[in-house]
């Protein structure tokens, strides 16, 4: 980076960014806007913090204190763990860019952490609200074969709490299930899953029912060409069931698969063993779960008892 180049504005910097981000990388409005807005907030901040117009020079020299001193200061303005995260993420694609095309670098940004984001609590769908699913998805005016296959996945995902692509993983072989499944989910990590009759009788019936022959080492869950059933298929039958029964946008695949854990839960299942159920390394990871049901039984008593705050 030669002498003009350094002097180059931060300012001046990013607009050609925002250019490059519009015109070669072809992203939205509303993400460039997301992009401008981030990157004005830092270079405002650097402007009072180091008491110069930022350049490309001072980009460079810029000690993680300054990082951390603007992450500060957008905390205390009231800005979320994931709206800094963001912020950070911006700032690096920025200097990214910056080293692409005037070889600007700065050694302390690697070193900045992005905050912890709060983990996302588990959206499960109802009792009611599963059964529904199942019974609506034999009203979708579609081949008897193909709402027989819907049954039975939804049944996969609700009734063993498998992940869509586990359910998509079962192989002719599997036609006729007995009272256990082994898995393998994510890591290669196997578990065994025990299956409930009518999930039996849900993936029977679509096997005496499809068009072709399931042949022990080939998938099967059919599309309707006879190739395997792809997940965003799945994903689309989900979201037309919810529309028809007007349920919330959070009803999805993975849903049905926190619903047979908070529902296990809710009924006298042993974390622990719910754990295993699900395949989870850490019982740190179903403990959400946990989480999630005690809060619902907190918002039951809060409604219903003539003690709790709606019921004064």
């Amino acid at each position: 980076m030669d002498a003009s180049q350094r002097s180059l504005s931060a300012t001046d910097a990013l607009s050609a960014f925002l250019g490059h981000l519009a015109g070669e990388r072809r992203l939205s409005a509303r993400t460039l806007e997301a992009y401008r807005r981030d990157l004005e907030g830092f270079i405002g901040f650097l402007a009072g913090h180091e008491g110069c117009v930022p350049d490309l020079a001072l980009l460079t020299r810029l000690k993680a204190a300054s990082f951390r001193a603007y992450m500060a200061a957008r905390r205390r303005n009231g800005l979320s763990a994931r709206s800094l995260a963001r912020a950070l993420s911006a700032i690096r694609t920025f200097y990214g860019y910056l080293d692409r095309r005037w070889q600007v670098s700065n050694a302390a940004l690697p070193l900045i952490e992005a905050p912890k984001l709060p983990r996302s609590k588990p959206k499960p769908v109802s009792e009611q609200a599963a059964r529904d699913l199942l019974e609506e998805a034999t009203h979708l005016d579609r081949p008897d074969w193909v709402e027989a296959r819907d049954c039975a996945v939804i049944a996969l995902m609700y009734g063993c709490g498998l992940r869509i692509s586990e359910a998509l993983s079962l192989t002719g072989a599997e036609r006729r299930l007995g009272d256990s499944l082994r898995i393998t989910g994510k890591g290669g990590k196997t578990r065994l899953v025990p299956v409930i009759a009518p999930v039996r009788e849900a993936v029977e019936q679509y096997a005496s029912l499809a068009p072709f022959d399931l042949e022990a080492e080939g998938p099967l869950f059919r599309g309707v060409r006879g190739g395997a059933l792809g997940a965003r298929t799945v994903q689309k039958t989900i979201a037309d069931l919810r529309d028809r029964l007007g349920l919330p946008a959070t009803t999805t695949p993975h849903a049905l698969r926190h619903s047979f854990a908070t529902h296990l839960l809710a009924n006298g299942g042993d974390l622990r063993a719910i754990q295993e159920l699900l395949g989870h390394a850490s019982l740190s990871t179903t403990q959400i779960y946990a989480d999630v049901e005690t809060r619902r039984l907190l918002d039951l008593y809060d409604r219903t008892h003539p003690r709790g705050r709606s019921g004064r």
